[in-house]
């Protein structure tokens, strides 16, 4: 039995008008999987330019260890989406031309996430079609919690050499 399918995926036009929100307090609406399941609709958008978000987030009992802390191997999938969003951060409104893929992404703890915390991620390099993204997990009176880098690029349009 063969596995692979020869369907196309939709159109990165038609999956981000699917989560799209026109609320500028929101980063993204229901509709994305993952963030979906991290409840991102239900973030707020506290500080936004070109290359930089800062977001209010709440920790989902999804997401919680035993303990009630954030699981950490889901600090990355946080980061994962942020650094993609940050990427688009002050078009957020426009509809991407390109999917931006991370490539990769490294991530240092501090202390433990166990209620509501800040997400402040910003572009921190950008050459071509690269960027170069620190995502950073604050908790009250920004206390550093966790620290991501990460590498997102710009995938090339289907009929580009």
């Amino acid at each position: 039995m063969n596995c692979v399918t020869s369907k196309r995926p939709p159109s990165l036009e038609t999956l981000t008008r699917k989560w799209h929100t026109d609320d500028p307090e929101r980063m993204i609406g229901r509709g994305h999987p993952v963030g979906d399941f991290l409840e991102a609709n239900e973030w707020k958008v506290i500080g936004e330019r070109v290359g930089f978000l800062r977001l209010a987030c709440h920790l989902p009992e999804q997401v919680r260890n035993p303990r009630g802390d954030l699981f950490g191997g889901f600090t990355p999938t946080y980061a994962d989406l942020v650094a993609v969003f940050t990427g688009r951060a002050g078009h957020r409104q426009e509809i991407p031309r390109n999917w931006l893929s991370t490539a990769s992404l490294r991530v240092d703890y501090f202390a433990p996430i166990n209620g509501d915390f800040f997400i402040e991620s910003e572009v921190l390099h950008r050459t071509g079609r690269t960027q170069h993204v620190q995502i950073r997990f604050l908790g009250e009176r920004d206390r550093l919690l966790a620290i991501c880098q990460a590498t997102i690029i710009e995938q090339k349009d289907e009929g580009e050499a």
